[in-house]
Parts: C-alpha cells; sequence; structure tokens
C-alpha cells in the first residue's frame, strides 16, 4: 500500500491482469486492509475496467474479498533454489511461479489431445484395458505386484496395453487404441520414470510399414497442430518432422557406427568376439541377435538425433512380432528415434499361436533362469490367438518423450506433473551416510 492509490497483478491460469485501489474508493479501513495481502492469497475484485495512459488493461477496484489465505510464503527468488528438486516435489509451487513450467502443461494437455483427434479422424476407437492383472507381458520390464485381498492372489501392474488391446482384434474390433499409465519397477533417470503414459494402437489388415508411415504423418501433425511448425528445438538442436523419415536396419546401423557386419559374421561365438574386440563386456552366453542388439544400444543410439526408422530387429528381442519371410533371425519390427531417445516401437504383429507359444517357452526359460524382465507364459493371450486374430500391425509411443522433445524439456520430471521421488527423509538419510 503506497499513500492514496496502489496497484497489484491478479494472476490465474489465463493470465495476469492488474488492479487499482484508491483510498477514496475503498474508504480508509478497507484500503488499509489490502496491506494484509500476501503474494499467494486468492483474491476476488469487482470494479470497472480501463486503460492507463500506458495502455496497460486495469481494473479499479471497487470492493475485493479475501477468498483464500496463504500461510506461507511463496519462494522468492525460485531460479536461485539450491534444492532443485522442490520443482518436483512441490509442483504447486513450480506452477504458481514459473510460467514456462505451467506452459509445458498447457502444451503436455493440447499434445495429447491432438493424438487422441489424430486417431479419431482415422477411424481408430479408444478402449480402456485392465490396470491389474495376474500375468504381465507385453513389453520387456519388471512388473510391480500388489495383492487382491478378497481373490487372495498377486496381481501385476501392467507394463503395457498391448496384450489385451490384441484380444481385441480377435473380437472384430479393426482398430483400436488407449491412452494410459504403465508400471514398470526399474531405474528412474532423465528418460525413466516408473509410472509414464503411453498410447498404443492395433489395426487389422495392417504391417509395420502402415505403423511407421502412421507415426511420422502423426507426430508431423501433432507438432504443426500444437506448435504450428513442422520444426522444433530441442536442447539446441533443430530438428524437422516432415515425413518421410529415414529408414535403415538394424544390421546396416551397427556397420555404420562400429565398422561390424554382422551378416558377414557366422554365428553366436563370432559376434561375442566381434563385441569384444570393440571392447563392449557382455554378461553370458548371449546369441548372435542379442550381440547385434547389444551393440546398438550401446554404439548407435545415442548417436540417431534426426527422426528416423530403425528397423528389423532380431528375433531374440522380438517375442511378440512376426519372422521376417526373408530371414527368420529378424523380425518385423521397428523403433523410431529422435536425438538419441527411442520415441515409439512397433511391429507387424505375430498372430500364429504356435509361434507364439515356442516364444513364451522360450521367455518362459529366461525367467526360471533368473531374468525378471522375460516374458509371463500367457495362456489366455494364446487362447484369444487360437480362435482366430487378423494380420495387424501396432503401435505404442511413449507419450513423455515425445513431450519432452515439442517443448524442450530436458528431464521427463518437467513434463510429468508429479514424478516419483525418493522420499526426502530416506534421500537424507542415504546422503548422511
Amino acid at each position: 500500500i503506497h499513500g492514496k492509490a496502489s496497484f497489484a497483478n491478479l494472476q490465474d491460469q489465463q493470465g495476469q491482469i492488474q488492479v487499482y485501489l484508491r483510498l477514496d474508493q475503498l474508504g480508509e479501513k478497507q484500503y488499509r486492509l489490502f496491506d494484509l495481502v500476501d503474494i499467494g492469497d486468492f483474491m476476488g475484485v469487482k470494479g470497472n475496467v480501463f486503460r492507463t495512459r500506458r495502455g496497460e488493461v486495469t481494473i479499479e477496484v471497487q470492493e475485493y474479498r479475501f477468498l483464500t489465505k496463504t500461510l506461507r510464503p511463496l519462494p522468492e527468488k525460485w531460479h536461485g533454489l539450491k534444492d532443485i528438486d522442490l520443482r518436483y516435489r512441490q509442483r504447486y509451487l513450480d506452477l504458481i511461479v514459473n510460467p514456462q513450467s505451467r506452459h509445458t502443461f498447457i502444451l503436455r494437455s493440447r499434445i495429447i489431445q491432438a493424438i487422441r483427434d489424430f486417431l479419431n479422424e482415422r477411424g481408430f476407437l479408444e478402449v480402456e484395458t485392465p490396470i491389474m492383472s495376474p500375468v504381465v507381458g507385453g513389453a520387456t520390464a519388471r512388473p510391480f505386484i500388489t495383492y487382491h485381498n478378497s481373490l487372495g492372489i498377486n496381481l501385476y501392474l501392467r507394463i503395457a496395453t498391448e496384450l489385451h488391446l490384441k484380444r481385441l482384434l480377435v473380437g472384430g474390433l479393426d482398430k483400436v487404441y488407449e491412452i494410459g499409465r504403465i508400471f514398470r519397477n526399474e531405474g528412474m533417470s532423465t528418460i525413466h520414470n516408473p509410472e509414464f503414459t503411453t498410447v498404443e494402437l492395433y489395426q487389422s489388415y495392417a504391417d509395420y510399414e502402415d505403423m511407421m508411415s502412421l507415426t511420422e504423418n502423426m507426430i508431423y501433425q501433432i507438432a504443426l497442430r500444437v506448435l504450428g511448425t513442422s520444426r522444433v528445438t530441442y536442447q539446441g538442436e533443430e530438428y524437422d518432422f516432415t515425413p518421410p523419415w529415414p529408414r535403415e536396419s538394424m544390421v546396416q546401423v551397427v556397420q555404420r557406427f562400429t565398422g561390424v557386419d554382422f551378416m558377414e559374421l557366422p554365428g553366436d561365438e563370432a559376434a561375442r568376439r566381434a563385441a569384444g574386440d570393440l571392447g563392449l563386456e557382455l554378461e553370458g552366453e548371449l546369441s548372435w541377435g542379442e550381440v547385434l542388439f547389444n551393440l546398438f544400444e550401446h554404439y548407435c543410439e545415442e548417436q540417431l538425433r534426426q527422426p528416423v526408422f530403425i528397423k528389423e530387429y532380431p528375433l531374440e528381442v522380438s517375442p511378440l512380432a512376426k519372422k521376417m519371410k526373408s530371414d527368420p533371425r529378424f523380425t518385423y519390427r521397428f523403433e523410431a528415434f529422435l536425438g538419441g531417445k527411442e520415441i515409439a516401437n512397433a511391429f507387424t504383429e505375430l498372430n500364429d499361436p504356435f509361434d507364439q507359444r515356442e516364444r513364451f517357452n522360450q521367455q518362459l526359460a529366461r525367467r526360471e533362469a533368473g531374468d525378471e524382465e522375460a516374458h509371463m507364459m500367457d495362456e489366455d493371450f494364446l487362447l484369444a490367438l487360437e480362435h482366430g486374430m487378423p494380420p495387424a500391425g501396432g503401435l505404442g509411443i511413449g507419450i513423455d518423450r515425445l513431450v519432452m522433445v515439442l517443448t524442450d524439456s530436458p528431464s521427463i520430471k518437467d513434463v510429468i506433473l508429479f514424478p516419483t521421488m525418493r522420499p526426502r527423509e530416506a534421500r537424507d538419510d542415504q546422503e548422511m551416510e
């Protein structure tokens, strides 16, 4: 409060507006009471709108009311906070004082809506599938386990929506998708959070070539609809989403970045020897395809900066994808990469119940040998395949990573409203140790 007239700013999700208070308009008591207002209080005002001499839209207050009183002060110098993760732990404060963070989450909402619009316009049906299930599958990951008291059984939080969505193809729903939370009991990093959001879609009578076309066109359209451009800058690099994106096989990419031509390696031992010559230490007796995949992850992924499809993944790491007819060591599978990060995974779906059972048995053997991320045997899914699933293509896109790129956010925690955090007490204890 200054003299006989004062100015203040009111802010909400839409922006902020200036308010003008006068002693002679409000009276001595009401005018002086405004001195108790703190930054962060919720206020309601009533008055006349006018423009100041500088042209700023302003409300001349005739009446005001306290709606909610803040009991704690807001951080004065937000960007100077030493405890950076306070932004994630107390996101509500971040949203109040950081306009960029607020804008990021508004864009996230628009991106998800743009995905829905794109798929709905093409005849896809949005569905919901179980989050808890007695059998988990659809991805290579360690699940979270919970217990159902009434049924007396363990249930798993889903690590993918794939197997239930493919059951719907069996049921005659030819184009389906689901946007939802996925849970994986794994490590955390700038691109990993234990719970995250994906869109998975499945289309009958399509293949992985169709999924490539759909992926590049969907991301291109999302960028246009949300940002108004197909060119974005992410962490200092410029990316162009304009289709078509380049397509390369995994073998080609590994040869380009390591000099190793896997098509010239006769078997498992030769592949492991080639990895050793590069200085890559591998645990266990990995197969030819597993070595190829490890070299790709170790030497190639980070180099894939511009949008690109990497296709023809080894059979061993693709238990739900159809084998290639021309070379059954590979599958009709691709992943899309951008800025060194995988943002999409897709394949021509395996719909042969005998082949799928054999793949599950191989995964089960790995699981019994101690691989907690290997697939479980899913008899109910095999039963559905035995009723007949049409040829189909499937696609999964990590929405959080896509939002990171479109909002130029360096960490996945910047695009999830309430990311998973170590409890402060446990973190402090660890630091003291």
